[in-house]
């Protein structure tokens, strides 16, 4: 029996990462949708880059970034008296920045999808851009937002190089399923290895099976 200290936090750092970055990657996939800036390749190449990056030089610079001595680690120890680095809220932090692009990219394609058509209709029937954008962008970007959700969760769920590198190895911390499978292999314990990895195969072959079938099922919407 594997143990479920990883596997639940592991859970609880998927969820939370997935609905913060709803709650951000939202809006910034609707401006990149429709926007005319012309910083607008700047921002998407900047929202893309953790796809290309390696794990490790995010992490390292993430780490960069905690350490107390650095302007932003310094803060968050004065508001909170806890450090960043080395912890559950940093590898939050850490993973809504690896798994933006997931979030990001499916929303942005499903609200160019809808098109101004709808907006512009809804307007003309005397609909705020908030009352236009949660009763027609948003029904008809439903495909994205599933495709989105589960994509970010489960990239989540597999996080090694960025949250090794912030987090570290600490139990009940920051030791999530991907370390506790490095540290199993590293002491020979391969059955354990084996269960835990055996559990991300399944899981990951979920996740791309309901992804297309919810897909299929949700209206198509083009506008």
């Amino acid at each position: 029996m594997p143990e479920l200290g990883p596997v639940l936090l592991t859970l609880a750092l998927a969820t939370i990462t997935t609905l913060l970055l709803l709650i951000i990657g939202t809006p910034l996939a609707w401006w990149l949708a429709y926007t005319r800036s012309r910083f607008k390749p700047v921002i998407e190449a900047v929202t893309a880059l953790p796809l290309v990056l390696p794990p490790t030089v995010l992490g390292f610079y993430l780490l960069v970034l905690f350490s107390p001595n650095a302007s932003l680690g310094s803060f968050w120890v004065t508001v909170t008296g806890t450090t960043l680095a080395f912890s559950f809220t940093g590898l939050v932090v850490a993973s809504m920045l690896y798994s933006l692009p997931f979030m990001v990219q499916p929303l942005q394609t499903a609200f160019e999808a809808v098109g101004r058509e709808p907006l512009e209709a809804a307007a003309t029937l005397g609909a705020s851009p908030r009352d236009a954008f949660y009763s027609v962008a948003a029904p008809m970007a439903t495909r994205g937002f599933i495709t989105a959700s589960v994509l970010t969760f489960a990239h989540t769920i597999g996080e090694f190089g960025v949250v090794l590198m912030v987090g570290g190895n600490i139990p009940g911390r920051t030791k999530v399923i991907s370390i506790a499978i490095y540290e199993h292999v590293e002491t020979l314990n391969y059955g354990e290895a084996h269960v835990l990895s055996a559990g991300l195969l399944v899981f990951s072959f979920a996740v791309l099976f309901a992804v297309y079938a919810l897909n299929r099922r949700a209206p198509l919407h083009v506008g």
